[in-house]
């Protein structure tokens, strides 16, 4: 048996972060190392296999499928036919309802917990033993020396065994009782690990609280549903408690109950042919390790999830000459029966926008929306059944909506996805289309939507869900290399739209001013130019390359080919170094496309009274949408600070010219510095208007705070500080350096205390979070001393104390220490002269403590 190592995707996740899955997730791929053994099925040798009839009774309620599932009173039984035994399943878990206390602490139904590939076999005695495959190791090739090696080296566990209780009527299958396994705690058929029980504050299995819910048995898979409850812990506890298992302190701690569905779905015979990952071109992955691949070690394999999509054999000369044909068996996502009636439509178009993608890679009518037959059409037909995927109404009050998919780990291809769309994801693309649209769309303000507007914007989530099913990540670099004054240009930005990428997070065109009569093809997300670029990379047929391995030269021809137009450029979502890779962003220059959406908000704000308004109602509305709007301003915010300090990413392969790392340019930098000086620590009091603040209660000095804050938070950072240390080191003179960032941040802070003028609250507080956050990194904790460098790349943990981050925060500290006294004050008014003796107060406490 082949032996790999399991390198899961990202969750796919619609809203932002964080998915992103947005909640997005996170690195490219981690290495999963397989758990405990997990529970027995039966601990001990207790009985003789009985005659069929007296364990399957007439009492039992049957149902067949790829095993047959017997319920026979509160039992649970798998007749395995002989066949069924050796094949490879995988069985992924995800929580289906969760309570509150859940939601709150990690994240929403639909989210997965665990993943495992399982096999049966007989063993002695009568029993069948369940191993669980370590994906860990792999070597290719069967006949070769060092495919027996690791076979050798690697016994796969057996993690439960059952008494066979009867053998099936024809001799060739046996009947298990798995109700105590499955409705037990182990890492098969729940979470994969204690940790993963701690992201959602789950403790110790009180076995006396769950049970099997329901088993379903179809052609391909089998779902199961169970209710387990855990001992809840508290919101500081990272893991279980102490207790037992069988309740312990769930008094003192509260429980908490879930449903879990796990889904066992047998794994093809033959795997796919895989295609390997290029960081070049943004796709979710599995991967393991190979011991051929490197003659003097060991390789990283990472492998695409992307469909099974190949010609008909009768087709395959067509497909050759570059005629479009159908797939043998092309993607099809039906539609919830329970979906309102009057969305329908729209989900579908967002399915079949895609269809113009797949005519790129050489297929038409590859991926297909449909309405799911009704009972009396298909009484067979269910949505659980894993030949069907499907987009899964959700009448919840989530604000979400989320694109997995269950894949083949030793391949990569996409089995079946149930994209998850939750009922309040509407009222998430209403305030976002609000605040970002309503200054040149009047349907957008009111608190409610015409249909046909709605429509729109759910067949846009439907459109970006099925990207992600498909395998697609978010691209989050995708709308950097449009230039923002084409975002105004009519003619030009409703023929090529506002980023090239649906599955970017650029969401609707905010730079758009209202002058610039621009309709909804440029305001709306679209399938772009590198959306068709990465379906034509991902599911192009290549006849001519038997292998993975051979796929690779050809690709990389392809990919470089198609990088001479920057529009098909990839931007990671998970490198939070590089200015051109954010999400909620627009344009190739972050200042000015910002200073556009300023002006859009400064439109909108005086008029939120008036379109949030609604009669006999108090005004949640103006609440909830003012936050919406100063979340926006602060995003605009935080996409120009990623610029002081930027590190561009350009993946490339040894073919392509230029550097893969480059610093932002030094004028960008002081261009951003320029702009948070202008827009944000001259304080924005457009944004404190009277009519909102007396009705909402907010406080203006938080409202302002709150966003000086962030940005400065990422500005005097032992991170950004130590990036623009490493940045002068390398291009030297040319480099923005961190006694220019120092230079320019106290200039513009400090102003009124270099001037001799009165500082009124606003700016008294900025200083504070100024001096703050340099007294904290020049008298670090032990924490914090020695922290990760928020880098995609692999490097080793940085200690900061021996670098010159804390130097630099002391100097900042004496020249400010310097500017205080050395400033006359003579127009200062009482409270700033109480605030400057504050600070040096702080000043002398950090560089001098007494003890």
């Amino acid at each position: 048996m082949k032996k790999f190592i399991l390198t899961l995707g990202l969750c796919a996740s619609f809203a932002g972060v964080a998915m992103s899955q947005g909640r997005t997730q996170p690195a490219d791929s981690t290495r999963r190392v397989a758990g405990t053994a997990g529970m027995k099925g039966n601990d001990t040798k207790n009985s003789k296999p009985k005659a069929y009839s007296d364990v399957i009774t007439d009492k039992a309620l049957s149902k067949t499928g790829f095993f047959n599932v017997h319920k026979v009173e509160d039992k649970y039984f798998f007749e395995l036919a002989d066949s069924v035994l050796g094949r490879e399943i995988l069985v992924v878990n995800r929580i289906s309802k969760a309570g509150a206390e859940v939601r709150s602490a990690a994240g929403y139904a639909g989210d997965q917990i665990g993943s495992a590939v399982v096999i049966f076999e007989k063993g002695p005695d009568d029993r069948i033993f369940m191993r669980k495959v370590s994906f860990d190791t792999y070597s290719p090739d069967s006949t070769a020396s060092m495919y027996q090696a690791v076979q050798r080296s690697n016994v796969q566990a057996i993690v439960a065994a059952f008494d066979i209780a009867a053998y099936a009527p024809n001799g060739k299958g046996s009947v298990i009782d798995v109700t105590s396994y499955i409705k037990g705690e182990n890492d098969v058929f729940s979470f994969n690990s204690t940790a993963g029980k701690s992201r959602f504050r789950l403790g110790n299995f009180i076995g006396d609280r769950s049970y099997i819910q329901d088993v379903r048995t179809f052609p391909a898979n089998v779902e199961i549903s169970t209710v387990k409850t855990y001992v809840l812990t508290p919101p500081t506890t990272g893991g279980g408690s102490s207790s037992s298992g069988g309740g312990g302190n769930s008094a003192l701690n509260g429980s908490s109950t879930i449903e879990v569905n796990s889904s066992m779905v047998v794994l093809p015979k033959k795997p796919m042919q895989p295609r390997y990952f290029d960081p070049r071109v943004g796709y979710f992955t599995v991967g393991y390790v190979d011991f051929d691949a490197n003659p003097q070690g060991v390789k990283d394999i990472r492998m695409v999830k992307r469909w099974r999509l190949e010609p008909k054999p009768k087709d395959m000369a067509k497909y050759k000459r570059g005629e479009l044909v159908e797939p043998a068996k092309p993607i099809i996502f039906y539609i919830d029966p329970a979906t309102p009636k009057k969305w329908v439509p729209y989900l579908i178009a967002g399915v079949n926008d895609w269809q113009k993608a797949f005519e790129k890679a050489g297929f038409k009518n590859a991926v297909i929306g449909k309405v799911a037959p009704t009972p009396k059409e298909d009484p067979t037909w269910s949505l659980e059944d894993a030949r069907h995927s499907a987009i899964v109404y959700k009448p919840s009050e989530i604000s979400n909506a989320s694109g997995p998919s269950i894949a083949d780990p030793r391949s990569g291809e996409i089995l079946e996805s149930h994209i998850n769309w939750y009922h309040n994801v509407m009222k998430l693309v209403r305030d976002w289309y609000m605040i970002q649209a309503s200054a040149v769309d009047p349907r957008a303000r009111q608190m409610q939507f015409p249909d046909e507007l709605m429509g729109d914007l759910i067949r846009f989530v439907s459109s970006h869900e099925v990207g992600h099913t498909l395998g697609l990540r978010h691209n989050y670099g995708s709308s950097s290399t449009v230039p923002v004054e084409n975002l105004r240009n009519k003619k030009w930005v409703e023929a090529n739209g506002h980023t090239p990428s649906i599955m970017d997070y650029a969401r609707f065109n905010y730079v758009a001013q209202p002058e610039d009569n621009i309709s909804t093809k440029g305001l709306y997300p679209r399938i772009g130019d590198y959306d068709l670029w990465a379906i034509e990379w991902g599911y192009r047929v290549l006849p001519q390359a038997d292998n993975a391995k051979e796929e690779v030269p050809i690709l990389n021809k392809m990919t470089m080919e198609a990088l001479k137009n920057r529009r098909n450029w990839f931007g990671t979502e998970t490198n939070p170094d590089d200015p051109h890779s954010q999400n909620e962003d627009l344009g190739d220059n972050a200042m000015l496309a910002s200073t556009y959406g300023i002006k859009n908000l400064q439109r909108i704000l005086v008029k939120l009274p008036e379109w949030t308004r609604e009669e006999n109602q108090g005004y949640e509305n103006l609440q909830g949408m003012y936050n919406q709007l100063t979340g926006q301003f602060n995003r605009y915010m935080g996409h120009v600070a990623k610029n002081i300090g930027g590190v561009y990413e350009n993946p490339k392969t040894v073919e392509q010219e230029g550097f893969v790392y480059e610093r932002t340019p030094a004028a960008t930098q002081r261009e951003a510095m320029a702009f948070l000086d202008k827009q944000l620590f001259t304080t924005p009091t457009w944004l404190l208007n009277e009519t909102v603040l007396n009705n909402t209660g907010q406080n203006p000095l938080t409202v302002i705070s709150r966003s000086q804050q962030a940005v400065l938070n990422r500005l005097v950072s032992g991170n950004t500080i130590n990036k623009l240390v490493v940045g002068e080191a390398i291009d030297g003179t040319k480099a923005y350096k961190v006694t220019d960032l120092f230079g320019d941040l106290n200039n513009i802070i400090f102003r009124e205390a270099k001037d001799n003028q009165p500082i009124d609250v606003y700016r008294r507080n900025l200083q504070k979070i100024y001096v703050e956050q340099l007294i904290e990194l020049a008298r670090p904790s032990e924490s914090a001393s020695s922290q990760t460098t928020t880098t995609r790349r692999s490097t080793p943990t940085v200690n900061y104390q021996q670098t010159d981050v804390t130097s630099v925060a002391k100097a900042q500290l004496r020249n400010i220490n310097r500017m205080i006294k050395g400033s006359a004050n003579s127009n200062s008014d009482t409270l700033s002269d109480y605030h400057l003796l504050d600070l040096l107060d702080r000043i002398d406490e950090a560089l001098n403590p007494r003890g």
